[in-house]
């Protein structure tokens, strides 16, 4: 994922000495960042822009062959960009961008993450040593969009991209006020949420996961110690039951820490999940601190109307 921010060092610091992710390379205004479970490259890129907000989302084809089909079929919509050499850590890729703005790369060609001598372990199946800073997030898990229309970007992801929608809020005319979808095991590698302010192409939040709910409570304490906002958590989600915590990094962009992964899905007919009614009182928030009006009205970048900055 690429994210802006208007104070780009500042980011950086957060992800590096909170987050014990590392910087693997800068290129212009860009700097590319990853966690110690990535395999690839880098997973994040932080540029430097006037104001906060995503730039774009890329996803790996499961072939060579599978990016050309998928383009093809990208360009039938009308929202396609067209190809790019590449960039650092992947080769070609072709950009579009979703019904609401959001914009896309799909590539197939990566580069895997080759760690210096004094950063290899022999746990042979881990990129990396562990680092020794902050409280080291894993890998990264995904990202939450806000839209105009949930419903058209919903099933812009299903049928032009393959995605399989997982669990989502029901309104009472049965639209999406939120859904959640994967193309993995996860519950959801995406997900949308209707936008509270009726703009478009806004971003919500990215996430990195730990894998323990211990660690939210070891990162909420370093957090509060350094000054940054936390926004809402530890707490466990209904929907996915993962363990979360939201805080604003210093650019503006809310980021979600995993404590663990929820649940998995294995099973190949996975009927999606619908809350609705009574049953949405525990849809956000199972148990843990609630979340404020701000966390469904705030996504970058700010746009006017909308509430100041939590």
């Amino acid at each position: 994922f690429e994210i802006y921010s208007p104070k780009l060092e500042e980011s950086v610091e957060f992800f590096k000495n909170i987050l014990g992710m590392d910087e693997v390379g800068r290129r212009g205004n860009s700097v590319y960042m990853r966690a110690y479970e990535d395999h690839y490259h880098n997973t994040l890129i932080i540029t430097e822009n006037d104001v906060a907000g995503l730039g774009h989302i890329a996803l790996r084809a499961t072939s060579a062959q599978a990016l050309e089909r998928r383009v093809a079929e990208i360009e039938k919509t009308g929202y396609g960009i067209g190809w790019i050499e590449g960039d650092v850590g992947h080769g070609r890729a072709y950009q579009f961008t979703t019904p609401d703005g959001h914009k896309i790369e799909l590539l197939w060609d990566v580069e895997y993450y080759e760690a210096p001598e004094d950063q290899k372990t022999p746990l042979l199946n881990r990129p990396q040593k562990r680092p020794n800073r902050g409280v080291p997030v894993r890998r990264l898990d995904h990202i939450n969009l806000l839209a105009s229309d949930t419903d058209k970007n919903v099933e812009f992801l299903k049928e032009v991209l393959g995605f399989n929608l997982r669990e989502r809020i029901v309104a009472d005319d049965d639209s999406s006020i939120a859904a959640w979808l994967s193309v993995s095991n996860l519950v959801h590698d995406i997900a949308i949420m209707g936008d509270a302010l009726g703009e478009s192409g806004r971003l919500h939040h990215i996430c990195y996961w730990y894998g323990f709910p211990q660690h939210l409570s070891d990162v909420a304490d370093l957090l509060i110690e350094a000054g940054y906002n936390i926004e809402a958590g530890p707490g466990k989600h209904g929907v996915t039951q993962a363990a979360f915590l939201y805080v604003m990094e210093p650019g503006g962009n809310r980021v979600e820490l995993f404590g663990d992964p929820g649940y998995q899905i294995f099973d190949p007919s996975w009927r999606t999940v619908e809350w609705k009614g009574k049953d949405l009182e525990k849809s956000i928030i199972w148990h843990g601190s609630t979340l404020p009006q701000e966390f469904f009205q705030y996504g970058t970048p700010i746009k006017s109307g909308e509430l100041v900055k939590p």
